[in-house]
């Protein structure tokens, strides 16, 4: 995480895309931006400051041990700046090295499952959470609805 302060110096919305794959992986950061755009718009939520880090395992697993106490790897991160009710503040990690793994359980391309990590992510910064059965149904739903919508002819590659 960031030792930066919260809320910043500005008050314009801004939502920054961080590539720091060790190795070089990446996402489209457009279609992603626009994603995560378009989901907050959807479930009325002002990103007033979102940083999305496009990570490898080795910085997701070192967050989540140092962060939370967890010592097991993870897919994503989210990491709230503030509890400010319908307004969007913190940062989220990606693990690139993990959908480029996994995706293909899902039926997904790395690209489309990385997405999936990071509307996750926003979705908990918006206030959902996974720790129950509903949760996760609730959850998965509107990550797949999402997700639909946003769907692009790349996706078939």
């Amino acid at each position: 995480m960031r030792n930066g302060s919260y809320p910043p110096e500005r008050e314009e919305a801004t939502l920054r895309i961080e590539e720091a794959h060790p190795g070089g992986r990446t996402l489209d950061t457009e279609a992603l931006r626009a994603l995560l755009t378009r989901a907050a718009a959807g479930e009325d939520v002002t990103l007033r400051w979102l940083t999305v880090v496009l990570a490898g395992r080795e910085r997701v697993l070192r967050l989540n041990r140092e962060h939370l106490g967890h010592d097991y790897p993870t897919d994503v991160l989210a990491f709230p700046f503030a509890e400010k009710g319908s307004v969007v503040a913190g940062e989220v990690y990606v693990d690139l090295d993990t959908a480029a793994e996994r995706h293909e359980e899902f039926g997904a391309t790395p690209e489309q499952e990385a997405r999936r990590y990071a509307l996750h992510g926003l979705l908990h910064l918006a206030g959902y959470r996974d720790k129950t059965d509903a949760g996760r149904r609730r959850m998965r739903a509107l990550e797949d609805r999402y997700l639909s919508a946003a769907a692009s002819p790349d996706d078939d590659a």
